[in-house]
């Protein structure tokens, strides 16, 4: 008989609407890291490792849409307000691009959050990213 695993799959877009939902802020993990391909990234809750990542991150980066620096510390991410814009772009498309592109934490950290806030459950999960 073949061994087999049930894993609980999540659409990406689902992921970012929890997110949004969650904390209020812009978020897209497809446009994380350089623009995510179609595929799937497989995360474990909670994530001994988080913590780690998330030194790691930036505490700042330039406020410049498609910039160079991405990610940013969990803390700075919570506490910052996408309504507070100084960049080169005023246009409410141009912050949230931002935010989904250039400003964003760790997943690791937010699925963290989320299962200590009884949101997700502890589990391997896949999200699936398509579009």
């Amino acid at each position: 008989m073949i061994k087999y695993k049930i894993e609980k799959v999540i659409d990406v877009d689902d992921w970012d609407k929890l997110v949004k939902e969650t904390y209020g802020k812009p978020y897209s993990f497809q446009q994380q890291d350089g623009c995510r391909d179609r595929g799937v990234v497989h995360i474990s809750v909670p994530c001994d490792y988080a913590n780690g990542e998330d030194e790691e991150m930036n505490d700042s980066i330039p406020k410049v849409i498609n910039g160079n620096e991405m990610g940013v510390k969990f803390a700075v991410w919570l506490t910052s307000d996408p309504k507070e814009w100084n960049g080169d772009a005023g246009d409410r498309m141009f912050v949230d691009m931002f935010w989904e592109r250039n400003f964003y934490p760790s997943i690791y950290m937010v699925a963290n959050d989320l299962y200590e806030k009884g949101l997700i459950e502890k589990g391997n999960y896949t999200i699936d990213i398509d579009w």
